[in-house]
């Protein structure tokens, strides 16, 4: 068995397929970061919507910062991200058996295989009837297998994205899932609102904000991450969230969705993140309904520095 030293020298990076994840924005996002982040003036990093944690891995693998917290409202992310940290061993044994029994399947036995898998997955929520490896591996799979890589929950909170079409899908990469727990090792791993984070910024803290986006039109909101949707009045908590941040002497970026995509006179973030500098960055638009809407965008970056 490898070393935490020597998991921890491995190259790690996300190990979740996430809609609205920052791999393709990370040559625009880093050199945008705070420019003392690697002197030892920032010390903390702090990510309030873990996701799929683009910006966290780029961060800890360029900078090492000395403690990074991290928290998402989505029980079944944080569960799977602290089975990653606390237990890779035993989570990688886990897939290995649902890949084992999944890939030689034909179309039809895989469908069978998923919703099966799917159904238990949501039975089980809330209860004990799966171990919390159990039910990573479980979330991993789906994630792997599920049509575009989405996480989207109904009303009742259940699963619900049907299968992908995926000929050879990678279900289990153990040395990046070790590479990602040695770099996890010291993290602090939470689930919460994003208010919650707020008692560990400081002077000393950069804090990277993801939020669900703001749609851009009444067809485009079409995923939930949790039950409850993320609103205008939710992203104007947030805004609050960052002023008090700001107050507190901690560095932030925000991206978000830019209304003037298809709104030109619509002011809402400009209007809600005045006094901070607010960029305007392309994009691409990586999961969407129809292939002929994955185009070029602009999305916006907000900082405080």
């Amino acid at each position: 068995m490898r070393s935490r030293r020597q998991m921890r020298s491995l190259s790690a990076r996300p190990f979740l397929k996430w809609a609205g994840g920052k791999g393709q924005l990370l040559a625009t996002l880093m050199p945008r970061l705070p420019a003392d982040l690697g002197s030892g003036s920032v010390r903390r990093y702090v990510e309030p919507f873990l996701g799929g944690g683009a910006v966290f891995f780029a961060v800890a693998e360029a900078y090492s910062p000395e403690e990074s917290f991290l928290f998402d409202v989505n029980r079944e992310l944080v569960l799977t991200y602290r089975a990653v940290q606390q237990d890779v061993e035993r989570l990688i044994e886990e897939l290995r058996a649902l890949e084992t029994a999944y890939l030689p399947l034909s179309d039809d036995e895989r469908r069978g295989f998923y919703y099966g898998l799917r159904d238990r997955f949501n039975r089980a929520e809330g209860s004990t009837e799966s171990t919390p490896v159990s039910r990573a591996a479980e979330f991993l799979f789906l994630n792997r297998t599920c049509f575009n890589g989405l996480f989207r929950v109904n009303s009742r909170g259940r699963f619900n994205v049907p299968p992908g079409r995926y000929q050879n899908p990678r279900i289990l990469d153990e040395e990046n899932l070790r590479a990602v727990s040695g770099l996890l090792a010291r993290v602090t791993i939470r689930q919460g609102d994003f208010t919650e984070s707020l008692p560990v910024v400081d002077e000393q803290t950069f804090i990277y904000i993801d939020p669900p986006y703001r749609p851009l039109s009444t067809t485009a909101k079409f995923t939930s991450y949790a039950c409850d949707a993320f609103t205008d009045a939710d992203q104007i908590r947030l805004a609050e969230f960052c002023r008090k941040a700001d107050a507190a002497g901690a560095r932030f970026m925000l991206s978000n969705s830019d209304p003037r995509n298809t709104d030109p006179d619509d002011s809402f973030f400009d209007d809600l993140y005045s006094g901070f500098s607010i960029s305007r960055v392309s994009a691409r638009r990586a999961i969407n309904r129809n292939p002929d809407g994955r185009g070029s965008l602009t999305e916006i970056v907000v900082t405080n520095f």
